[in-house]
Order: structure tokens, then C-alpha cells, then sequence
């Protein structure tokens, strides 16, 4: 536990609306402790993409700084988050054929499999970012969730393979590498979300993650403890906020802090008497707006994105077997009375998820806001990469070790076999 207390992980969250770097490493009961976090405005980034190359370095800069000045850490590597319209996913079958029916199957073969998924052909243009093992079939036989230690000749997955443009892969490289970074991993948004919000028993029953960020809203469906569906939809918080600012007539600004402070997902909930006053532009008159306008406004978009995802939801094939229902996070998770709407519309339990799951208790509170899921799922991420690659070290020497001692047994009894025939 000590190695891994001295183990260090970034996560680097590009979002629409801001920029999140956290410096997190694990304490001696297994939780993450948040050394220093560091947020900026995402000024070159839209719908999860990046539009403007030096305006995202320079936020990324800003973030990282106050990350190292806060944590005390010089950051150097990172794991870094991607979303965006882009994304798509798709289900693939993998097979290899195995040498030996005497050895056992080991994380060696798992990751021969998952490599050869690595060389699909894909679309020109895409690339794949990952591939997750969803079952095993050994000789023909189904449903094993992890085959190590069983022996067989046939090894088979299924796996869901999510890929993504290589024109904004890159264009994510390039932003990291001209903020004198390094990219360690590059991991989807949502995986990232759901490893800080969702508790195992969750992803075993059969549940939905939502993330409403700024500029897209990010879907991972789990059941049985697999990942079955996963999507992004090309509206966020930010498109509520543009609905406002012209519904109102009022600034970007002023719109933003209007849906924060008294924005709500559900019209009827709002007192139609109340109203706010905003102020005026260069001496012109203050402007009064009714908190009930306000409401309906957003009720409008937000249904609007809420059928979209119900329509993922159902499309996934799985919309019957979340017992879970529904996990909300993310920045538009924060609405009030969202979860009331999301279950009007789609008839699902609703939780909002906060990322407290894996953190140390004597983190700071701001940490904790929804708004931060991805950027700690990241740090949590990095920590499960670390396990993987120390046991696929270890099962790679004890192997090794494994043939030498086979070559030394075959040698002395070759050495035997010498001696007995030299006295006959």
C-alpha cells in the first residue's frame, strides 16, 4: 500500500464550459485523497470538441497551474477525458485459438484478444479508443465474466468497441502537448462519470448513467455488470442557457447566473407571482423576468434533451432491466427538480449521483458537487490502469519464471538420464 500511496494520478476533464485538472493519490484504506485541483473557463472548446487550438492550451495552462500551486505536485502526465457528437460504439465478437487445452487461461491471452480488437478496420477517419470485454465463451461456453484459471482451447469475447474521430483525437494530443504535457490514457467521459458515481450492486442490477455537461449530455448503460450501451448527445446546460438568453432578451452572463440561481426543470413548482429583477445595460432600465417564464423555458429544453436520452435508453434494448434506473450527473444534474422531470418523462427512478463513492472523507466539499464526476473518475481510472499493468507484470515473471523452471527440471533429468546410461 505504500508503493501505491506514492503512485500519483491527474485527470484532466475538457469540457465545454470548463476546464478541471485534479491531482488525487490513494491513502492507506483504499480511498482517493484530492491533493489540488485546479479550474478554468473552457474559452476554445464546443459540444465537447475543440474549436480553437491555443485558447484550450491556454486554458488547460490555467487549470494545471492552479492544480501544482494547490497540491504542490509538478504535473507532467495526465489522463485526459473525450466526449463529443463524434463518439459512437459498436458490439464485436473476438476469438484465438489457444495452443495448449494443459495451461490455464491468463490475463495474457485476455490481452492478445483485446490487441487484435485494436486492429479492426475501421471507417476512414475513426479510430478506436477502447474495447470492453463484455463476456467470455470458453469451448462453448457462455456467460463467464472472467475466464483466468479455467483451461480451454477456444477463447471467445464480446466486446463494445468505442470509437471516435481522429481529426479530434489529435486535435486533444495537440492541445496536452502544447501545454508541455503528456497524455498517459485517453478515456471516454462517461466510463470516467460512472467509475464515481456508480456502486457495483448498480452497474449488477441494471442502470443508466446520464452526464449533462455544458455542451453534451454522456450515456452509459450497465447491466449484469457490463457495460451494454453507450452514446453522446449533442445538447447540454449550455443550449438551456442560449434558450434564456433569447427567451429573455437578456446577455449570455446574466442568463447563466439566472438558470443557476433560480432556474428549476419543472414549471409547476415555480411561484408565478415571484419575479427578478436583471440589471440594465449602460443606464438603461432594469429588466424584471417571472421565475414561472423562467421555468417554462427550461422545462421546454430540458423534456426536449430527456426524450433524447429516453430514446437511448430505449434503443439500448435494455430500458426493461435497469432496476437501478437512472444516475444523473454533471453540471446540469445541479437544476432543481430535475430528477421530479426525468422520472415524469421516462418513468424511471432518478438519482442524482455524486462523486463520494471512492473519495477520503476529509476532501473539500466542492469536490463532491456532480459537476467534478468526470474529472475524479479519471484519477480513479488511472489507479485501476496501475493495478491491471502490475498483475500483467507479475503473471508476465512468474511465466517466464515458470519456463526456466521447466528448462532446468528438463536439463536435470537429461543430466540423470546421462549418468544411469553411462553406469549401464
Amino acid at each position: 500500500m505504500e508503493e501505491e500511496k506514492s503512485e500519483i494520478i491527474v485527470g484532466l476533464d475538457i469540457g465545454t464550459t470548463k476546464i478541471v485538472a485534479i491531482v488525487g493519490r490513494k491513502n492507506e484504506h483504499g480511498k482517493i485523497e484530492i491533493l489540488g485541483m485546479g479550474k478554468s473557463d473552457s474559452i476554445g472548446v464546443s459540444r465537447g470538441m475543440v474549436s480553437n487550438i491555443d485558447k484550450t492550451v491556454e486554458s488547460i495552462r490555467l487549470a494545471v497551474e492552479q492544480a501544482e500551486l494547490k497540491s504542490g505536485v509538478d504535473i507532467k502526465v495526465v489522463n485526459v477525458g473525450i466526449a463529443g457528437q463524434h463518439i459512437k460504439s459498436l458490439q464485436h465478437r473476438g476469438i484465438k485459438v489457444r495452443h495448449s487445452v494443459e495451461d490455464e487461461i491468463s490475463q495474457l491471452d485476455i490481452n492478445s484478444l483485446i490487441d487484435d480488437m485494436y486492429k479492426l478496420v475501421m471507417l476512414p477517419g475513426e479510430e478506436i479508443i477502447h474495447v470492453l470485454p463484455q463476456e467470455y465463451i470458453v469451448d462453448n461456453e457462455q456467460g463467464i465474466k472472467d475466464p483466468i484459471g479455467m483451461a480451454g482451447v477456444r477463447l471467445e469475447a464480446n466486446f463494445h468497441i468505442i470509437t471516435g474521430l481522429v481529426g479530434a483525437i489529435k486535435n486533444i494530443h495537440k492541445c496536452v502537448h502544447k501545454a508541455n504535457l503528456n497524455v498517459d490514457d485517453l478515456i471516454l467521459e462517461p466510463l470516467a462519470s460512472s467509475e464515481a458515481v456508480l456502486s457495483a450492486e448498480e452497474k449488477e442490477a441494471g442502470v443508466a448513467l446520464v452526464d449533462i455537461g455544458g455542451g453534451t449530455t454522456d450515456i452509459a448503460i450497465f447491466q449484469d455488470g457490463i457495460i451494454r450501451h453507450t452514446a453522446v448527445i449533442p445538447f447540454g446546460g449550455n443550449i438551456v442557457t442560449e434558450d434564456i438568453k433569447e427567451g429573455c432578451s437578456i446577455i449570455k452572463d446574466h442568463a447563466e447566473k439566472l438558470k443557476i440561481k433560480f432556474g428549476s426543470a419543472l414549471a409547476s413548482e415555480s411561484n408565478d407571482k415571484v419575479k427578478v429583477s436583471i440589471p440594465g445595460l449602460r443606464g438603461r432600465p432594469a429588466k424584471e423576468i417571472y421565475i414561472k417564464t423562467l421555468a417554462n423555458i427550461i422545462q421546454a429544453r430540458m423534456e426536449e434533451i430527456i426524450e433524447h436520452i429516453h430514446y437511448e435508453i430505449k434503443n439500448s434494448g435494455y430500458e426493461n432491466k435497469l432496476i437501478c434506473g437512472i444516475v444523473v450527473t454533471g453540471g446540469g444534474s445541479q437544476l432543481k427538480h430535475i430528477t421530479q422531470l426525468m422520472e415524469y418523462v421516462t418513468g424511471m427512478d432518478t438519482r442524482i449521483g455524486y462523486p463520494n463513492e471512492h473519495l477520503a472523507p476529509n476532501n473539500a466539499n466542492e469536490i463532491t458537487s456532480p459537476m467534478y464526476a468526470t474529472s475524479v473518475g479519471l484519477v480513479i481510472k488511472g489507479f485501476e490502469a496501475i493495478n491491471k499493468n502490475k498483475d500483467t507484470r507479475d503473471e508476465i515473471v512468474g511465466h517466464s519464471d515458470n519456463k526456466k523452471s521447466g528448462f532446468f527440471d528438463r536439463l536435470l533429468h537429461a543430466g540423470h538420464k546421462f549418468l544411469e546410461d553411462s553406469e549401464k
